[in-house]
């Protein structure tokens, strides 16, 4: 969709299928659209698009109301790509500009910020500070229109250095002040709201593009769950996944609602749908980064059109991906724990928790405890592999944050002594989030490249692997 013809034609039919995967803007009217957009279809020579909104925010646009062009799924490119700027994308999206600066992303990604910011700017038409800044306004949207947090309060929590610069964004991006930004949601501001302290419940709607089997994802995440971190709930089609987090400014506790079926649009497009989630964090600084971290656990920026267009043309995996379409490959929501438990196992995992996990401040429920940090482990057991992970992790020899390089910390998992390949792949493909894993000594093709990691789901949901 990189031809600007068949891209209008995307969005002459509002074909939900590219909701974040570009953007148009109207020139006329001084506004940008997902390209599902139920408005009338603008004259082609009225029209410009954008790979990001953040772009098309530079170009001075704002964002529809109708449409919400900024709360629309992310583009699965920033997943795939393991270049300098699909990892880029992905720290902006975990929050390291607002916390590190652009300084700061260009050391994790190792480059100089000149290299970072021609590089994205090139390619995306905005720079790093433009990209957080597009995010840093979808965030105080979010607060601003669901809780009951004040102005100043939602300012900083949303990243902003300063209340006049928030303001002013606001008003750039949406052409409304915050005040009224608020009274356009629901119910006049108040239906949707609930908090008034900083440490209340946000409620929000996590955005997947296409069809989504949730069923097998949170079959996955029932058998996973280790007790005092994780609960799942409720019954099969109705459940509820919830856990704590350790994030950069304190606590969260995240929970996320299963949804079967689909959700119809009015343009009639197959548009995905939401899932139903609820943040509870110790300081809504962290709201950005807790909300990535539930994405990239529950794979929700997949583009299933695309993957379900290459596996279904094996003869194999046809009947599979027919009978569930949509099927995600779930990441993680603390890549370091991942790796540990990978390790460990579920048995082990438990044990770590119970001796080394950071009781809450507040528990809630049956959850109790964070998961140990990888520093506190390699202290407490050094010895074995479990000591030889912890202490990279603890150290920075291997890094599995958002925008690591994965042929490096490919090659220093390899490094550790008793680190086995079929565990390195598992930590590959869930701590990484890299759609393209075959464990080793495995038959795969070629042919289910770049997908492989959806083609072992697809076999282990028909039971065809362990």
């Amino acid at each position: 969709m990189r031809d600007e013809d068949a891209r209008y034609e995307a969005v002459r039919s509002r074909d939900a299928r590219f909701d974040g995967e570009f953007f148009f803007a109207v020139e006329t009217t001084g506004i940008y659209c997902r390209p599902s957009c139920p408005a009338v279809t603008p004259k082609r020579r009225n029209v410009r698009f954008f790979a990001t909104a953040a772009a098309a925010q530079g170009s001075g646009f704002r964002a529809c109301r109708r449409c919400r062009p900024d709360a629309v799924p992310g583009s699965a490119d920033w997943n795939v790509r393991a270049d300098v700027v699909g990892r880029a994308m992905r720290l902006i999206g975990d929050g390291v500009v607002d916390r590190e600066g652009v300084a700061g992303l260009a050391a994790r990604l190792g480059y100089s910020a000149r290299q970072v910011q021609r590089q994205l700017t090139a390619e995306l038409g905005a720079g790093p500070v433009a990209l957080a800044r597009a995010q840093r306004a979808h965030t105080a949207r979010v607060l601003v229109q669901t809780t009951d947090l004040p102005i100043t309060e939602i300012a900083f929590a949303s990243g902003f250095a300063s209340v006049r610069q928030f303001n002013d964004t606001i008003r750039e991006v949406y052409a409304a002040t915050p005040s009224e930004l608020r009274a356009t949601a629901p119910n006049g501001g108040r239906g949707g709201r609930r908090a008034t302290a900083p440490s209340a419940e946000i409620p929000l709607r996590l955005a997947f593009r296409g069809p989504y089997q949730s069923g097998p994802v949170f079959d996955l995440l029932a058998d996973e769950a280790v007790p005092g971190v994780e609960e799942v709930s409720g019954q099969p089609g109705r459940r509820t996944y919830r856990r704590t987090l350790r994030l950069p400014h304190g606590t969260g506790i995240v929970a996320v609602d299963e949804r079967t079926g689909t959700v119809k649009s009015a343009s009639g497009s197959h548009p995905g749908g939401w899932l139903d989630a609820r943040l509870h964090l110790t300081d809504p600084r962290d709201l950005t980064t807790a909300v990535g971290r539930l994405r990239r656990l529950l794979d929700l920026d997949s583009d299933p059109y695309a993957v379900d267009e290459r596996l279904g043309a094996d003869e194999r995996l046809a009947p599979l991906v027919a009978a569930r379409p949509g099927l995600r490959s779930p990441g993680a929501a603390d890549a370091e724990e991942v790796a540990v438990r990978a390790v460990t196992g579920k048995t082990g995992a438990q044990r770590l928790v119970a001796r080394y996990g950071k009781t809450l401040d507040a528990p809630s429920g049956s959850l109790t405890h964070l998961f140990p940090e990888p520093a506190v482990l390699a202290g407490a057991e050094p010895h074995g592999v479990l000591g030889a992970l912890t202490a990279a992790l603890a150290d920075g020899a291997l890094r599995l944050d958002p925008g690591a390089d994965r042929e490096d910390a490919q090659a220093a998992l390899a490094a550790l002594p008793g680190m086995d390949p079929a565990t390195a792949a598992v930590i590959r493909a869930r701590a990484l989030g890299d759609p393209d894993v075959a464990p080793p000594g495995l038959d795969v093709p070629d042919s289910w490249r770049p997908w492989r990691s959806y083609a072992l789901q697809h076999l282990c949901a028909a039971g065809e692997l362990d």
